[in-house]
């Protein structure tokens, strides 16, 4: 029997989804790679409205997930395929924000959560004068203030390279450490245009763009991608599935020349996906094995080895493989120690329905357009808060 997997990004999935094959002789696994989110949102949206298309098991990005809390028919319920026993063995917030709001229907399980660090370039660092082993580096930011000033110094130093990659790259970290909420309040009101973490975090990005700190880039972009083995910038926002986004860009290049910091302020989550079953699957039951799999253990442990995504599973966050690992891309960075016990704390914000679209079609284009000169910083928040708030109310 052959079932499907679509994911996007780099979860890690490839050695994991092996391991499961060999587990499991009777059932072979397609897997599907489908680009980015902006790739697969609307691909899978489209299969799910039109009942057929999609694979047996799809990944869902936080965002994606809550946008189907809401409307959920096409989805499996997992406490019919057994769910209901594994409740133990996911982080407790991740178990629960994969429910529906009358909590009887469970559509999905975490594959990974994302405590936040900050990336840097020690060569650029190196470069500029400032310090560069990660415990001295940890220290020149505990506000994101600090870090605003310390790239006017980076800056100063005329390294041919950006602070960071963007403005827009800010606001997800800024956000996820100072509200509990971000266009929605927890009755799906909107509140973007009220919400002060919102508007500090723009005002920020927008303040370090307007003193040439940020890169002006468009994350997903090809100039991005390329931007990493050229050294672009010298400092980038990381959770733990980041890491394998910068090594899958900056390639050899950057072996060793990249390290892993404390992130500003105080905690935060960026990102952490789960796993599906669309309701038209043929084969809920082995797809629900391969989503047990993936998510469970041995699966998360693989694809942190693999890629740097940090598990949902508590076991797989306990196991000595994963607090004691080092990361030799990121200059032997503990990762399994940074990450780990962050994880444990986390206090992840509500996003509501629809703030996948308000933020990728919605706010973040129009900074992005201010951050270019396109617009002035007040109108790429006016449009940024127009553009949100309409896609709040489809």
């Amino acid at each position: 029997m052959t079932i499907s997997l679509s994911y996007f990004g780099t979860p890690g999935f490839t050695q994991a989804v092996k391991d499961f094959a060999a587990k499991n002789p009777n059932i072979k696994v397609n897997v599907k790679n489908e680009g980015q989110t902006k790739d697969f949102v609307p691909k899978l949206a489209q299969q799910i409205s039109a009942g057929s298309g999609a694979s047996d098991v799809v990944m869902l990005e936080e965002g994606m997930l809550l946008q189907y809390l809401k409307d959920n028919k096409g989805f499996a319920n997992l406490l019919d395929l057994g769910a209901s026993s594994l409740e133990s063995e996911y982080l407790a917030f991740k178990w629960k924000n994969a429910f529906t709001a009358d909590g009887k229907k469970l559509v999905g399980l975490g594959t990974d959560v994302g405590p936040l660090a900050m990336c840097y370039r020690t060569d650029l660092f190196q470069k500029a004068g400032l310090p560069t082993s990660r415990d001295e580096v940890s220290k020149l930011w505990p506000t994101w203030q600090a870090y605003a000033k310390q790239g006017e110094a980076f800056k100063a130093k005329n390294t041919g390279a950006a602070w960071v990659d963007s403005a827009t790259s800010i606001m997800q970290p800024y956000i996820m450490q100072n509200s509990d909420t971000w266009f929605y309040d927890k009755s799906d009101k909107y509140v973007g245009d009220t919400n002060k973490a919102v508007k500090d975090a723009y005002d920020l990005g927008m303040d370090m763009a307007a003193k040439g700190l940020t890169a002006k880039l468009q994350r997903w972009q090809a100039d991005w991608d390329a931007a990493f083995k050229n050294a672009a910038f010298a400092t980038v926002p990381c959770p733990p599935w980041y890491t394998g986004v910068i090594k899958e860009r900056a390639g050899d290049a950057g072996k060793n020349n990249w390290d892993i910091a404390t992130i500003p302020g105080k905690g935060g989550n960026w990102g952490g996906s789960y796993l599906a079953i669309p309701e038209q699957s043929k084969h809920k039951k082995q797809a629900f094995e391969l989503v047990k799999y993936l998510t469970g253990k041995d699966g998360g442990l693989a694809a942190f080895k693999e890629a740097g995504p940090l598990p949902s599973s508590v076991s797989a966050l306990a196991d000595p493989t994963l607090t004691g690992a080092t990361n030799d891309y990121f200059n032997n960075a503990p990762v399994g120690q940074i990450y780990a016990g962050a994880a444990k704390d986390l206090k992840p914000i509500y996003l509501g329905p629809n703030h996948q679209a308000m933020w990728e079609n919605g706010l973040e284009p129009a900074m992005q357009a201010a951050e270019q000169g396109k617009l002035t910083a007040q109108q790429g928040w006016e449009k940024g808060i127009k553009d949100s708030k309409a896609l709040a109310e489809d």
